[in-house]
């Protein structure tokens, strides 16, 4: 962990930048804007990247994917400029918690798997080039978004450690215990054989 030496009322106020941006629907925006119908009503009803690909949308999917990737990326991004590396790492997991949890939606987000790899990428860009051929690889093997994106949030801390940047593995750990608390359902559907392919409706 970085030093925490900002200011209280600033690390507030990036807090809760950081929030707001991770709270950002940008799944269920871009759908109701592209004539895709309510993804509350498709498939599992998630607002994140696997979701929107089920409208049958790849154009959809791809932007989803990136602005849930840029928003968490720009809150560590304005942080670290504006105040300093603590503000950067509170205003990430803020984004993370924004995204997962938004108040506009009842506190019923994403899964966070794509704010997830943005806050990696910004964070320390080697962990988070690592964690996202990570989620490739487990995606080429398995076919399924889920098992790829618990694998990519388990490896993260690892990678931090092996890229030499321990100052975010406190960070990771806590993501990736709540990527995985996210994706609960996945779990007991990839124990069972159920798990739905990538793409698949």
């Amino acid at each position: 962990m970085p030093a925490f030496d900002t200011p209280f009322l600033m690390m507030l106020l990036w807090a809760l930048v950081g929030y707001g941006l991770g709270s950002i629907p940008f799944g269920l925006v871009l759908t109701r804007l592209m004539g895709l119908g309510n993804l509350r009503d498709i498939g599992s009803g998630n607002i994140g990247t696997t979701n929107v690909l089920r409208t049958g949308s790849k154009l959809a999917a791809l932007l989803t994917l990136l602005l849930d990737g840029g928003k968490g990326a720009a809150a560590v991004v304005l942080a670290r400029m504006l105040a300093g590396e603590d503000a950067a790492q509170l205003a990430g997991l803020a984004a993370f918690l924004g995204h997962c949890f938004p108040v506009w939606l009842g506190f019923k987000g994403g899964k966070g798997v794509a704010t997830f790899l943005g806050l990696m990428l910004a964070l320390a860009w080697p962990v988070g080039v690592a964690a996202c051929l990570t989620w490739l690889a487990g995606a080429a093997i398995t076919r399924m978004s889920s098992a790829s994106a618990l694998l990519s949030a388990l490896a993260a801390p690892v990678w931090a450690l092996l890229l030499g940047v321990p100052q975010i593995v406190t960070l990771t750990i806590a993501l990736t215990v709540i990527v995985f608390w996210r994706h609960s359902e996945n779990i007991a559907r990839l124990r069972a054989g159920t798990e739905p392919k990538i793409g698949q409706k």
